[in-house]
């Protein structure tokens, strides 16, 4: 099978490193929960002119088995700003030995996006090899000169669980007579610490023996565990495009003058548009009729071009083709606000799982997807453009918790997007459930889901009914359904709840014990196995806060008497709490089961309380009751 190899990327000259790296000579500490160990890396950035960078890169990383492969692959992302140079790749064997080497005419050369691309500047050059065995070491360098000087990269020890460093070098060289800034972010847990030398135009940093974080349990990702060092020049040029970075300010001015700006035209035909459209009411009304229109008439490509891939399409080609990626639809929505007499801003922000702001005391272009947010006096609304299926005003938990860079004429404002709480992160359940003295059940559900946990099915409005089914399976297969059917699907985008039914029938759900039958007093449960860590060495993240609501009802077969129910329990702790009760009525047991969990980064002091906690969650969800037989 052959392998692509994705991972480390950093350093200078190959000559640089005339020594072989065996693998023997590896310390003990670095090899410990590692796939890989980055046995050197050395970056070299020569900063010329204001339009003229120079990358030198070198990085020999040995992967210890088949798990380190994707994280060591000989990549080059480029574009047409860039030029590429020196492109040399060595494999070594465990002892050392020279197994193959390659150029620059060994490597494929890709569209740059993992989703797939409609149109594109960004390319990837990509080593496809094939390891003979492990461990292997990779010996991979090549130079790099760009253009585009806004875009400085971070130094950190590495970016992936289970990868070790032995050591690593970041050299800055600035000749160009602009203002280098930069900040050190020490290891909010000491767990690495980073080396500064040097003064005036040439300075280095420095990691040295930076032990893997292990993949565990809640694990923050690595990002918020390492240090890092962050550069931006005060003058930069993108694509042409020459401006200030010492403050928020005049970044967002000629953020809004060069990419904002020249997009924001409107023509006759989305005039008539939005003319069509009769709007009435207040605010949100209009932004939310205009909103809706906008997701039924377009979709979501990715599109990479113009002023290094960050100017958005004009809104009349997205109005004409029907789709854009985020830069061009939040353009083209806020294009058709601007035409209904609505204010509203562009904003740039991290999406992704875990939370990640911008700095608002280092300002720095980043970021990687767009939103709109619409000021009114009833609080901001915000719109993701690239779904048609979100609801109005909500966002989902990639971009939720965090701040934005909202783009105005006269700069940046950082705005902090929603926080949801558990009660609005909610999952409710009511189950009416009947028992058959042959151990099946037959039962109803009727489903509902909020915040982050209506993301989490929002996936069912694009599935066939027979998809729907096949995942209601999968997702719940503590049940073991014999048959299921989901039903009466609503994905209510006005207030961004989802509602479904199903009817399912499941066998061997009860035990029979002489004239008995014993069973779960909560059918639905969570599977998932809690490990307390005995040397916990990192803190653990909870990552969204929720809350879980059921209703059970069971109804028992005639003939039989409810003998036995638990007692009720409440547990609470820091992390949330935990109530179940039991109420008999005569053929009927109704349960009642809630939960809610905290999120929040705690102490890895804590971890096991954590776990126990849960435990005792889930010993109560496999509390069983009692029918005996008259």
């Amino acid at each position: 099978m052959k392998i692509l190899f994705l991972g480390a990327l950093t350093a200078t000259a190959s000559m640089y490193f005339a020594q072989i790296y065996p693998v023997s000579a590896i310390p003990e500490n670095l090899k410990k929960n590692a796939n890989i160990v980055i046995r050197k890396e050395l970056t070299t950035i020569q900063i010329n002119k204001i339009d003229d960078i120079k990358y030198q890169y070198n990085t020999i990383t040995t992967v210890l088995n088949k798990d380190g492969n994707e994280k060591a692959i000989a990549y080059i992302p480029y574009d047409k700003d860039n030029s590429i140079s020196d492109i040399k790749v060595t494999i070594y064997d465990e002892a050392g030995k020279k197994v193959k080497s390659f150029s620059k005419s060994d490597f494929s050369d890709f569209a740059n996006n993992r989703q797939g691309v409609f149109y594109s500047d960004n390319r990837l050059l990509v080593l496809n090899y094939t390891p003979v065995q492990y461990p292997y070491t990779i010996d991979f360098s090549y130079q790099i000169t760009d253009k585009k000087t806004i875009f400085l990269p971070d130094f950190v020890p590495f970016y992936s669980t289970n990868t070790s460093l032995e050591e690593a070098e970041f050299k800055v060289i600035n000749t160009s007579g602009i203002e280098l800034r930069s900040k050190i972010y020490p290891s909010p847990y000491n767990y690495a610490a980073v080396s500064e030398n040097g003064s005036g135009g040439e300075k280095k940093y420095s990691y040295k023996n930076v032990p893997a974080v292990n993949d565990v349990s809640l694990l923050p990702q690595p990002l918020k565990i390492l240090p890092k060092v962050s550069f931006a020049l005060a003058k930069f040029n993108l694509s042409g495009r020459q401006g200030d970075l010492n403050n928020w300010t005049d970044f967002g001015s000629w953020y809004y003058k060069n990419l904002i700006e020249p997009v924001a035209v409107s023509t006759p035909e989305i005039k008539s548009e939005i003319a069509a459209l009769q709007l009435q009411g207040s605010v949100e009304d209009r932004v939310k009729k205009i909103y809706q229109y906008m997701q039924a008439k377009t979709r979501y490509i990715y599109v990479g071009l113009g002023i290094g891939g960050w100017l958005p399409m004009m809104p009349n080609e997205v109005h004409k083709k029907g789709y854009g990626d985020c830069k061009g639809l939040t353009n083209y929505m806020k294009t058709l606000l601007d035409e209904a007499g609505i204010p509203s801003y562009y904003c740039v922000i991290n999406s992704g799982f875990s939370q990640v702001s911008f700095d608002p005391d280092f300002p720095k272009m980043g970021g990687n997807h767009a939103i709109l947010m619409v000021p009114t006096e009833k609080g901001n609304i915000w719109l993701e453009n690239t779904s048609q299926q979100t609801a109005f005003n909500h966002l989902s938990y990639s971009t939720t918790d965090r701040n934005v860079l909202s783009v105005k004429k006269n700069g940046i404002e950082l705005i902090s997007t929603p926080v949801y709480t558990a009660e609005q992160n909610k999952e409710k359940q009511i189950l009416k459930i009947k028992l058959a003295e042959d151990n099946s059940i037959t039962g109803e559900v009727n489903f509902s889901y909020t915040g982050s946990q209506y993301d989490y099915n929002l996936v069912y409005a694009n599935l066939d009914s027979k998809e729907r089914n096949e995942t209601l399976k999968e997702r719940l297969n503590v049940l073991n359904f014999e048959k299921v059917e989901m039903k009466n699907f609503v994905n209510d985008r006005d207030k961004a709840v989802i509602t479904y039914d199903i009817d399912f029938k499941t066998n061997n759900f009860s035990k029979r014990a002489g004239n008995s039958l014993i069973f779960r007093a909560v059918p639905i449960f969570s599977d998932n196995v809690y490990k307390t860590e005995e040397n916990r060495e990192l803190p653990f993240e909870i990552g969204q806060s929720f809350e879980d609501e059921y209703e059970i009802s069971f109804s028992i077969p005639a003939g039989y008497k409810i003998d036995e129910t638990p007692e009720d329990a409440h547990i609470k702790s820091e992390f949330g709490y935990y109530k179940l009760s039991f109420a008999k009525n005569g053929e009927q047991v109704k349960v009642i089961r809630k939960i809610q969990i905290n999120k929040g980064t705690y102490p890895k002091e804590k971890f096991n309380e954590y776990i126990n906690f849960r435990k005792k969650t889930i010993n109560m969800d496999n509390s069983k009751i009692l029918i005996t037989k008259i």
